[in-house]
């Protein structure tokens, strides 16, 4: 069970679930792990250029999924830190290397000048590549009170996410379709369950392991994550054309501008935000079982489909 000094008040049982104070509350744990989790060393400009991306802010979504799911699967924070801290790792190369030239080509990030602007191509690539392998070095140096096999189970999921099979076929499923205007929903759909839902997947499922939940709890969870992973990118689609640069804190009317085939485009605005909640109606039924436990998850999917920015 999780332990009283572990656990993130979340007002009483009774009490309407305050998702703003949960998220500002775990948000500011992850920040505080994530500073702790990567001190500057030698040679100091590319710890400086990972600390810089990865320090930029964000919502840290991926990070208190995990957080969330382990508790919810009878684990604690301390023993899902290190992979919550590993996935922001990951996710942040993720961005460093989206937004070179040879990729997206962007200048903002998280309202903050991309790497690449501040410390060059090169050393953007670098820190990338920095935060990537650290990612794994820390999953398997800092858990602790984890049985091993639970952790290595977590160290292939991450291996997995980022590989050909994840990330990376995403980025070039995504590459190879800019410019096209006969991209059907099913290879969108494909491009995003792999570019952007399976690392929210790998964010929950491994909080779950990490916990040592059993399959069918892996299962349930894991169709939870699916769902709001793909609403994520229908309401990114939808963001990239109504809000401000200001709001996004990166440039606006990207997927306009590189000719990216998108959901609005294939659905219309209203159509997408149709299928966006659907979706997450979806997610959040997959977490009937759970009770009042499954709160922030469901809060959590809620969220995504509210947000803006």
């Amino acid at each position: 069970m999780v332990k009283a000094e572990e656990r993130v008040e979340h007002n009483s049982e009774s009490a309407v679930f305050d998702l703003t104070s949960y998220l500002k509350q775990r948000k500011s744990l992850v920040e505080e792990a994530l500073d702790r989790s990567l001190p500057v060393s030698k040679p100091e400009k590319i710890y400086e250029a990972m600390r810089y991306s990865l320090l930029a802010g964000g919502k840290r979504l991926r990070p208190i999924l995990c957080l969330a799911t382990c508790e919810l699967a009878g684990g604690t924070i301390a023993m899902a830190m290190p992979t919550a801290c590993a996935l922001e790792m990951i996710h942040t190369m993720s961005l460093i290397h989206d937004d070179l030239p040879a990729m997206d080509n962007d200048d903002y990030r998280r309202g903050k000048l991309t790497n690449h602007k501040v410390y060059g191509e090169d050393i953007a690539i670098l820190a990338g590549d920095g935060l990537l392998a650290y990612a794994f070095e820390y999953v398997a140096a800092a858990t602790q009170n984890v049985p091993p096999q639970q952790v290595v189970k977590v160290l292939a999921r991450l291996g997995r996410t980022v590989s050909a099979a994840g990330l990376v076929g995403g980025q070039v499923l995504d590459l190879e379709s800019e410019g096209k205007t006969d991209i059907a929903a099913e290879t969108l759909t494909l491009i995003h369950t792999l570019k952007t839902g399976a690392l929210l997947e790998t964010a929950v499922v491994s909080g779950a392991i990490l916990a040592g939940a059993g399959a069918e709890d892996v299962a349930k969870l894991s169709r939870y994550a699916q769902k709001i992973g793909l609403a994520f990118q229908i309401v990114d689609d939808i963001l990239d054309i109504t809000a401000t640069k200001e709001e996004l804190g990166k440039t606006a009317g990207k997927d306009l501008e590189a000719q990216k085939v998108t959901y609005p485009s294939l659905w219309g605005i209203e159509e997408s935000k149709a299928q966006a909640q659907e979706l997450v109606d979806g997610a959040i039924a997959e977490l009937e079982s759970y009770g009042e436990l499954a709160e922030p998850l469901r809060a959590i999917a809620q969220y995504i489909v509210s947000r803006k920015n």
